[in-house]
Parts: structure tokens; C-alpha cells; sequence
């Protein structure tokens, strides 16, 4: 076995563990938010006034800490997972946009524009084999 052999076999596990540990981390990151209840989500929400949307922030806010608390979840388990991976990638896109025009530097919105890679990529590559959209959702095979 060498370091360059190809390992495509062990992907669904690969998938399955970015899955998990990601999800577990933005449910634990997302929790205190939607508990914080209307006025953390006006705090969180706030961030739409940047790109012109200057209303109910509490209803923004509440999103992004479904997406986070509720999506971390989903991801974890591969349910909905693309949905989950949408709404995520969402989120990090709007945090990132707030980094920014808060004039945070690299280290203020690295975290978010890595975040938001992260879920384009899973977005892209499916939850695997081991999840329950594949169980619940299962593939049609081609005909062809």
C-alpha cells in the first residue's frame, strides 16, 4: 500500500465523517443563537441591511440559526442533506459579507468563506452511501 494508491473505495466513509463532525459543530455553534430567541436573531439578522434588505431582521436572524442549528443536524445524518448544505452555504456567504464590510481582515472572515467552500463542495459531492437520504431516497438506476 503506498501513500498515492487509489482510495475511492473508503470516499462514502470520507463523507461520512466530514458529515458528522461538521454537523455536529454548526449544531453546537447554531444552538445558543436560535435559543437566544428574538433579540439574538435580530442581532444575527441585522447582516441583511449590507445587501439591501432592511427588514425583519428577527426573521433572518431566526433563518440562519435554523440553518445552523437545525442544518448541522441534518448534515450529520444525511437527511435533506443538499437542502441543508444550501441553506448552510447561504448562511456562510451572508456571515462572510458581514466580516467584511465590518472591516474584520482575514482572520474575522476566513472562518465563514472556508464554511462556505465546505458546504459548495459537500452541496456538489452528495451525503455518500452511508446516509439516510440513500436509505430513505435510494438512486434510480440508469437503463442505459
Amino acid at each position: 500500500m503506498t501513500l498515492f494508491e487509489n482510495r475511492y473505495r473508503t470516499h462514502n466513509l470520507g463523507l461520512l465523517l466530514l458529515r458528522v463532525g461538521i454537523g455536529v459543530m454548526f449544531t453546537i455553534h447554531g444552538y445558543p443563537k436560535l435559543v437566544g430567541g428574538p433579540e439574538a436573531w435580530v442581532k444575527v439578522g441585522s447582516v441583511m441591511k449590507v445587501v439591501g434588505l432592511d427588514f425583519a431582521p428577527a426573521f433572518w436572524g431566526f433563518l440562519a440559526a435554523v440553518a445552523e442549528a437545525v442544518g448541522g443536524q441534518l448534515l450529520a445524518l444525511g437527511l435533506f442533506f443538499r437542502v441543508a448544505c444550501a441553506l448552510l452555504l447561504g448562511t456562510m456567504i451572508m456571515a462572510t459579507v458581514q466580516h467584511l464590510s465590518a472591516g474584520d481582515g482575514f482572520s474575522g472572515y476566513s472562518h465563514a468563506l472556508e464554511s462556505a467552500f465546505l458546504f459548495l463542495g459537500l452541496l456538489l459531492a452528495g451525503p455518500g452511501r452511508l446516509s439516510l437520504d440513500q436509505l430513505l431516497f435510494p438512486a434510480r438506476r440508469r437503463l442505459y
